[in-house]
This record gives C-alpha cells, structure tokens and sequence, in this order.
C-alpha cells in the first residue's frame, strides 16, 4: 500500500451547539447542509439544504415511515401487532452537532450532519436505528457501566455491474488484470487499488474517522478496515459515514463496493466482527478484569449472554436473505455461539490482549448490518448476561464443530426466533421489534417473488 497523502488537518472540532455550527462551516464556506438519519437498512435518508437556511432554523421534519420501508422501498403488510398509520404524522430530526464534518467528495462547499429522530413531545422515535443503540447504551450507563466497541468491516470491490441477472465479478487493477486465487493479507493486492485507497484514506480523514488498519481479505478483491475503540454510538456513527464513504470513493474509480454478505458465490463473505468491553464509569476499569489481571466473573457472565441471546438478535446481525449463504457451515463464518481464546471456528472469539484490554469479539454480523442495529444487538446480549449472570460455556481449544449450527439457517427462522425472545422486547421494545420483524418479512415476500438462475438451470426442463 502506498503511504498515506499528508494531509494537514486540525484536530476535531468541538461542536455542540448551533453558533459554533455556524461559525465551523462559514470559516469553510460551506453552502449546503446534508441533513442524513440512518433508516433501518443503515441507508441514509434525510434532505440537503442551503446552509443559510439550515443555521436559521434546524429543525426539519420527515414522515415516520422512513423507518418502516423495506430495502426495496415498500412496506409490510398489516398485521395483528404490526399497524401501519395512514395518517404517516411527522417526527422531528434533530442535529447532532458533534457529527457536523465536510462531505468530502462533494463538488460544492458541502458538510453532513446526523440527526437524532424525536417526537414532537421530546420522546425519541424508538424504531429509530440511533435511538436504539442509545436505548442500550443507556441500559449500561444506569448500572455504571460504559461499554467500548471496536468494528472491523469487510467489503468487496467488484466491477461495475449495471444489470443484475449478471454475477459481480472483480474489478480490473492498476496491472491490467482481475485477481485470481486467494491473496490474504498480501499487500501486492491491495496496491492494485492504491488510488480508491489513497481516496477513502483523505475522505475518512476529513471527516475526522479514525480508521485503524487495512488488509486484503481471503476473497478475490476483499478488504477489510478496522476502525480504533470507543463509545459505540461513535462508533456506528463512524462505521454508517465510512461505509458511504467507501462506496463514494470507489464510484470515482468506475468501480463499485460492496457491503453484501455474500455478493460472489464461491468467495468467503464479509462480515462486521465487533469487539467489545465494558468499563466501571467510577474507576474506568474494564470490568472483564481483577485487580490482579485475571478474568472475572462478569467476564464470563457476559460471554453467557451473548451464547443465550445472539441466536435470537441474528435477524439484526444477519438481516437479508442473502446474509445465510455467508452464514454456512464448513466456512470461515461461525455458525456457532461457542466460545475460545484466539480461536476463529469459534461464533465468540477471545483475542490476545494485556489484561486491561481484555474484550469478547462477536464474530457474526455480516457487513450488511446496519451498524447501529447490530452494536445495539451485541450489546444487549452481554447485557443480560451481566444483570442476570448467565454462566458461560467451557471454552473451545480446537477447531468446533463445523457442521454444529447454533444460528438460525435462515431470514424466517430469525425473525420467529426475534419475536418470541422475552428478553428482547425488554431490550429494544416491542414496537420495534414487531416494526423490525414486519420489514424482515415483507422483505423475503419480495425475494420470492423474483424466480433465480438456480431454478431456470435445473427446473426449466427437469420438472
């Protein structure tokens, strides 16, 4: 990989209010505002306004239904607990300003804020992805807790593929060729691409995202970034800017990336694999560890949590039809809610760390996990496993058992699994796991309606 631009940028801003809002972006001479919410999907929807009229009056409405779309952009059928209001009432988006940084690939002066989804009454709009992490995160804050999150994400950078009866393939490199074969952790690979990273590196850092690392991953054109520790709420602020970021850089380059779980068949899929600890607000001590650095028995508690609970939130960790052809056994992916030190056949992973850095990775969301969606999921599942002190497993020391599944093995199994899960309706509230459950649904109702390869292949003249 070629080194990074130098870029010299000042740290961070510090923005919590409207004035300083205005000052940042007139010393910038910002001209248009893009107001972005993140709907269920992580997709971000909003409106772009003239600066001037934005700093004059923040407040913006939008219909509730945008959290109630599918992917394809329809909406779920009424059901007994899952109503649809005609009516569709606004709700009210408020700015955070601490997430106000420039839209970097913009042609004009542009920045970007993300906005919090309330009700007119100050309640926040609890299908809403954002407000349902910060539900969780509150959870913890109540106990004394502080949970710390780290998301590795991968992605795919495939040809331009503008008609999709066609299979992705990989895209073409600065030598002229495709990759072939398994190129892990080669850094040969990634210079093939050096300018959509030289990108992604300058528009990550004007807009302040603190990315860790990048590798090429086991599939032909794979990558993965990782991002460094922190408040989650950052974080998938963080994984939801870069996530566009990446594709927009990409686009540049007349290529595409991908953030599907399984977008080529025969590669291994991409995952989200997020790291997680939780810390004493009083002392900030990572509770996984004692006084004298051994584990402690909320470290374990925690693990049991996420082997109890993770099975039931895989509708959020794994939210699409395509998200189980990754989710396979005999595969890199885990199938399994079992638990190991280092080990990688293993859904639950403990990495090497010092004492004080001692963390549970969760290495079943996919990359197409709306990151707020699935912080909140992993999270809850530890949670329970602390305020209820759930015993952990004995811990794996070889390969698991590939073919032992603990997930579900497809979208409607998940979601049945999701709504029957008493602890879940307690964690995130039933309104949104009905609303969630609905959307999951109406979006496998319109995957069955398209008729694939596989079956004009073997059923067209067999049956």
């Amino acid at each position: 990989m070629a080194k990074k631009k130098s870029i010299d940028r000042p740290a961070p801003p510090v923005i919590s209010n409207v004035a300083e809002a205005r000052a940042w972006a007139a010393s910038r001479g910002i001209t248009e505002i893009e107001c972005v919410v993140p709907d269920l999907a992580g997709v971000a929807r909003g409106k772009i306004m003239p600066a001037s009229k934005f700093f004059d009056d923040t407040a913006m409405a939008l219909p509730s239904s945008i959290f109630m779309q599918t992917i394809a952009g329809e909406y779920p059928d009424e059901t007994e607990e899952f109503r649809y209001d005609p009516s569709d009432g606004d709700i009210e988006l408020r700015p955070d300003f601490s997430t106000l940084c420039e839209v970097p690939w913009a042609t004009d002066p542009t920045a970007q804020v993300i906005h919090d989804a309330m009700f007119r009454d100050g309640r926040p709009v609890e299908i809403a992805p954002r407000q349902v992490l910060k539900r969780i995160v509150d959870l913890y804050a109540k106990r004394g807790w502080k949970p710390v999150v780290a998301p590795e994400i991968e992605f795919y950078l495939v040809k331009r593929n503008v008609d999709p009866d066609y299979p992705l393939e990989p895209p073409i490199g600065r030598s002229g060729r495709a990759e072939a074969g398994r190129r892990s952790y080669s850094i040969s690979a990634v210079n093939e691409f050096d300018a959509v990273f030289e990108d992604i590196y300058e528009f990550a850092e004007a807009q302040h995202l603190e990315v860790d690392t990048l590798i090429h991953e086991e599939g032909a054109a794979q990558m993965e970034i990782n991002l460094r520790h922190g408040d989650p709420i950052e974080l998938a602020d963080q994984v939801f800017l870069l996530k566009r970021t990446i594709r927009e850089a990409a686009l540049a380059h007349d290529i595409y990336a991908t953030f599907m779980a399984k977008p080529i068949a025969n590669e291994p899929g991409s995952a989200m694999h997020i790291h997680q600890s939780v810390l004493d607000v009083a002392t900030g001590r990572n509770i996984f560890t004692d006084e004298d650095g051994r584990p402690t028995p909320e470290f374990f508690h925690y693990i049991g949590g996420q082997q109890k609970l993770v099975p039931a939130v895989t509708c959020m960790l794994a939210p699409y039809v395509n998200s189980y052809r990754r989710l396979v056994s005999n595969s890199s992916a885990p199938v399994n809610v079992q638990w190991g030190y280092d080990n990688r056949t293993t859904g639950l992973r403990i990495p090497p760390s010092n004492a004080a850095n001692r963390r549970v990775e969760c290495r079943a969301p996919g990359s197409d996990a709306n990151p707020y969606l699935a912080l909140a999921a992993v999270l809850a599942c530890g949670y329970f496993g602390l305020v209820e002190g759930l015993n952990a497993s004995e811990p794996v020391a070889g390969a698991s058992r590939a073919s032992e599944f603990d997930l579900p093995s497809g979208l409607l199994e998940a979601v049945r699994l999701f709504e029957d899960t008493e602890e879940l309706d307690e964690a995130f509230g039933r309104r949104f796991v009905t609303t969630f459950a609905a959307v999951k649904r109406a979006e496998f109702a319109t995957f069955m309606r398209v008729i694939s390869p596989w079956e004009r292949e073997f059923l067209l003249l067999n049956v």
